[in-house]
Order: structure tokens, then sequence, then C-alpha cells
């Protein structure tokens, strides 16, 4: 037996129940995980109340870290012992879970296990943000949103190793600190946004903003872009954005709008494994500064949820088992 986080139906956090359940098998081509840490992030909130749709009963989490204690028939790649993460698992938010060696991370020496639990999704989607969705190049100017969130804080910090300009919005002073503290060039409050980035760019606006914030930003996002700039929209933390009509695009100067996600870049092993390693290697040497902002017990999921959906987190959000 081991223990999970069960939701019988969608709702807000209170259906989240820690609950006594049987230990998973692992099948062909499959690791049973002994998970040191799972990451809890929007996507799980959007599963739970029903956003994203999801067959309930519904144990939640994509994303763990830990340490192989079976192997399934035909892995060759994997054995008891190895240390994984993975940012493509399911019912994360347990002491065991299953997992598809092809989805599979090795965690290299020198990476903590709640390091290495708090990087996948969030690492893995600032690279492709930054390397795929559009190639930043030195000299660009760039907008994110919520730079102290954990997304936010890796990217200001991958944005400027590759030699960008970052303006990045927060909603208070000790988040102010953190995007700074990450190396962002200008810190603004999101009230009235769209016309300090106007101000710091000359007019010109930047060259593509990131935006997981989504319906509260959208709007002053698409008006922060240069002409043939690129707004990015991965996420949608404060609600869902409206339909978009494409005549917007030419009237705010030819502009391309893109809404990826992670999974789409993660097609094969290669790319994982690339994108895996570059984020892995970095924070391991330590040029890559990961912020855990809180850590709860597997039992306290609920107020894990609460306070992500509250923005009273910084950083990265892990459950213990």
């Amino acid at each position: 037996m081991t223990h999970a986080i069960v939701a019988r139906q969608a709702g807000g956090p209170e259906v989240l129940d820690f609950t006594e359940i049987d230990r998973p098998v692992p099948g062909p081509g499959q690791l049973l995980i002994k998970v040191a840490a799972a990451g809890v992030n929007f996507i799980d909130t959007y599963q739970r109340g029903g956003m994203y749709q999801v067959p309930f009963p519904f144990t939640p989490g994509s994303e763990a870290a830990g340490t192989v204690e079976e192997v399934g028939e035909g892995v060759e790649n994997f054995a008891v012992g190895s240390r994984v993460a993975t940012a493509e698992g399911s019912k994360c938010y347990a002491g065991y879970t299953v997992l598809d060696a092809a989805k599979a991370l090795p965690v290299p020496d020198g990476l903590d296990d709640q390091t290495a639990a708090a990087l996948p999704l969030q690492g893995m989607t600032a690279h492709y943000l930054i390397n795929s969705s559009f190639r930043v190049e030195p000299g660009h100017t760039v907008l994110t949103h919520a730079g102290a969130g954990g997304v936010g804080l890796l990217l200001t910090q991958l944005l400027k190793e590759r030699g960008a300009r970052v303006i990045t919005t927060v909603s208070s002073d000790a988040k102010e600190e953190l995007a700074r503290e990450a190396g962002a060039d200008h810190v603004l409050r999101y009230q009235g946004f769209p016309h300090h980035v106007r101000e710091l760019t000359g007019g010109k606006g930047v060259d593509v903003v990131y935006d997981g914030v989504g319906r509260n930003t959208f709007d002053g996002s698409m008006s922060c872009l240069r002409t043939r700039g690129s707004l990015v929209l991965f996420g949608a933390a404060s609600g869902a954005v409206a339909p978009v009509d494409p005549q917007r695009l030419n009237a705010g100067g030819s502009l391309t709008l893109t809404r990826p996600s992670l999974a789409h870049f993660l097609l094969n092993e290669q790319e994982r494994h690339w994108r895996s390693g570059e984020i892995f290697a970095a924070a391991a040497s330590g040029n890559l500064k990961v912020r855990i902002g809180a850590s709860y017990p597997l039992a306290e999921a609920r107020q894990a949820h609460e306070d992500l959906e509250g923005r009273r987190t910084t950083g990265k959000v892990l459950l213990v088992p």
C-alpha cells in the first residue's frame, strides 16, 4: 500500500483527499518510481477544477523526481536505483508512481531530489520558450509576466544568459526583489504596464512577450509588441483568453501569436534529453538558481493548491510524500 491524493469530482482544493491506495505495478516499458518530491503546477489546478477534462477519480501530478524501485519488461536504459525525473508522468501526487521509461529524464549527480523535481516542467518550459517558440538572440528586448513565479525566475536567468534585455511584471515589493535577484533589468507592476513598456522602449515595443498569465494580461501584452513582434501565450493563470480576431494581429503591426504547450516540444527522446540535459546541467553547476518557494507534506495538497491559486507562492511549489 501507499498514499496518494485523490479527487473524486471536479471542484476546488477541498476535493483533494489524502488516502491509502494499492502500490502500482509497472508494465512493459515502465518504471516504478518511489517519489521523492512532486511538483505542483497550475495545470494540476486546471484539471482538478474542470477547466481541462480528466477522468474522475483523479490523482493529479505530472511532475516528480525519485528513485527507480522496479523495472518493467523490456526496459534497458534504467535500472533499480537510477535517479529520474519527469514532466510527463501521471498520478505523481503519491508515494509511488508508474512512469513510461521513454519519458524518464536521468538526474545527474550533484542535483538533489527536490531540485530535480522542481525543474522538469518549468525548466523545460523556459527552455522551449526561448529556443523554439521564439528564439531569443542577444540584443532582443523581452517582456515576461509573473517574474517571481517558477517559470519567471528561470526564464529571466536564461534570457540574461542569452544577452537579452528583460522587462518583467510582479505584484509586490517582495516579488520585485526576487525578480531583480534573477537578473531582470526592469520590474513593473501590472497596473499600467503597457504604458511603461512603451516608455522603456522609446515607443518601439518589445520583440517578444512571454505570457503565462492569460486573460488579465493578454490585451496589454499585445499592445506592448513592436511591429512584427511575437506574443507567446503559454498559460492561463488568470483564466482563459477570449477568442481573438486575426485582424488584431494585422492592425498591431503584423504580429505573431502562438499558444504552445510543453508536450509538443518533447516529441522524442532526443528532444527530451536536450532540454532536460541543458537545464539540469545548468542547475547542477550553480549557473541556474532554482527557488523552491514552498514545500508541503503530501497530505497538505489542498493547502498547496490554495496557496498557488491565491498567488501566495514564489518560485516552485513541491509536495513531499
